[in-house]
């Protein structure tokens, strides 16, 4: 059972209790409040999250108005907490995702703890996401989840668009799964760095702090979309943009490329292959 669906539940068990504290039935609870029958039973079983109106309505019934702040916060934290879930992992929302990518012609990201999604192997992109849905505690939607990022990934060897990305090289040591899952995305990482179809820059552990950045996407210039630990954003004010072009520029401009980008992606390599890091 999902967090989510726990977190119902016990909604459900504490609208059950103000209910029989109140010495209504559930048939007299709906009659009170103008619901079909079936609406109480629904709540109170988890099968279904009550709006804030409907809350509101259950604590004037049962003469609890104390409870209300309380229960309509937890409808709230339900709610949050599933479009997290249609946010990040949903195949709905991957899919979504191809789509901004499919209509755009120039695509730039830097993340500096984890290879970015067009990027992942398989078994890497299947690690992360499985990360991400016990962490949120979300429905389990993984293989379609995977598929979608899978197919998304199509977009790298189709059409005229340019691709140029950044990631931070801690990325290269966060481990993601296990030291096979981890070398089998380093190997996939240097093929990417010899394409000719895409720009590919590590950022060097050492490098200056110039600018204050998280990972982003940047779809030509006109949209970049930040993940949070608990929200999206989509950026599309102009001047917000122009900072976060500015901030990719700095970062390109200390990014190791080719031979280079190589040697610390090899370096990262023969630490997991023999625990010396440099």
């Amino acid at each position: 059972m999902s967090n989510v669906q726990q977190a119902r539940e016990t909604l459900g068990a504490r609208l059950r209790e103000l209910r029989k504290q109140a010495n209504l039935t559930g048939l007299e609870l709906a009659r009170i409040a103008g619901w079909d029958n079936s609406k109480v039973s629904r709540y109170e079983h988890g099968k279904q999250t009550p709006s804030e109106q409907d809350i509101r309505i259950w604590c004037a019934a049962t003469n609890a108005p104390l409870h209300l702040p309380d229960l309509i916060a937890s409808v709230r934290n339900l709610e949050a907490a599933y479009l997290e879930w249609k946010r990040i992992q949903s195949a709905h929302a991957q899919k979504k995702t191809g789509q901004v990518e499919s209509s755009s012609k120039f695509i730039r990201g830097y993340d500096p703890d984890l290879i970015p999604g067009l990027l992942q192997t398989r078994d890497y992109a299947t690690a992360v996401l499985r990360e991400c849905i016990d962490f949120i505690g979300i429905p389990d939607d993984l293989e379609s989840a995977v598929r979608e990022r899978m197919e998304r990934q199509q977009i790298l060897r189709k059409g005229p668009r340019r691709f140029h990305f950044l990631i931070a090289e801690q990325a290269l040591y966060t481990t993601v799964g296990d030291d096979q899952i981890m070398l089998a995305q380093l190997e996939q990482l240097i093929a990417y760095v010899r394409s000719s179809r895409m720009a590919l820059g590590i950022v060097p552990r050492m490098a200056v702090f110039r600018a204050p950045v998280v990972n982003f996407l940047m779809y030509d210039r006109t949209l970049v979309q930040v993940e949070t630990t608990s929200a999206g954003l989509s950026v599309t004010q102009p001047r917000e943009v122009e900072l976060y072009d500015r901030a990719f520029e700095i970062l390109a401009g200390q990014s190791a490329k080719g031979d280079a980008a190589r040697a610390l992606i090899n370096s990262a390599i023969e630490t997991r292959l023999h625990g010396s890091d440099p």
